[in-house]
């Protein structure tokens, strides 16, 4: 697959039904099985996604924002605060059509991410959890400059065996260097 222009953006109420059909439209979603699989994903009504959507849409700099390839919405990238008092914020990306995985759009994506939030807010370091079993998340996180903080052994169990759960980190000096790099 030829790689296409990606972008993300903010939100727009227009986008929630994509959105939630994408989260939701399948009751056994393939993202999920990537996306922290060990916690089920539990079902929200309509009104109660456009209501999570709207407070995420508040912050200086929303907590969500979506991934659009072509004009098409793929997904999204978010943070949320781990310790707001000290700036300390963990990230995520979910591309939910598998047509755009192993195509390095989730890197593209959260290069754009990281440089937005490390220009608007006053943050020290960045912080991305997954765990051993979505290697594409370690590897794209590694090409972005970020570095294995922490590691807890066996502490996630999905589909009968245990995984372990994968921290990584990038600091602003790390990153200042970083943001140069052209795709």
């Amino acid at each position: 697959m030829e790689m296409k222009d990606v972008t993300i953006r903010s939100i727009e109420e227009s986008d929630y039904e994509v959105l939630y059909q994408l989260k939701y439209g399948d009751e056994q979603p393939e993202w999920k099985k990537w996306d922290a699989p060990y916690f089920p994903l539990k079902p929200k009504t309509f009104k109660e996604f456009c209501h999570e959507m709207d407070e995420k849409r508040k912050e200086k700099v929303p907590m969500e924002k979506g991934i659009e390839v072509d004009g098409e919405l793929i997904g999204t990238v978010s943070y949320y605060w781990e310790h707001k008092p000290s700036n300390w914020l963990e990230v995520g990306i979910v591309i939910y059509n598998p047509q755009y995985w192993n195509g390095g759009y989730g890197t593209k994506a959260l290069l754009q991410w990281f440089d937005e939030l490390f220009t608007d807010m006053p943050l020290v370091r960045v912080g991305l959890t997954t765990w051993s079993g979505n290697v594409r998340m370690m590897k794209c996180a590694e090409k972005l400059g970020m570095k294995l903080e922490g590691r807890l052994r066996k502490c996630r169990k999905y589909n009968g065996k245990y995984y372990d759960s994968i921290r990584m980190g990038i600091l602003r000096e790390e990153w200042e260097p970083t943001n140069s790099i052209s795709w």
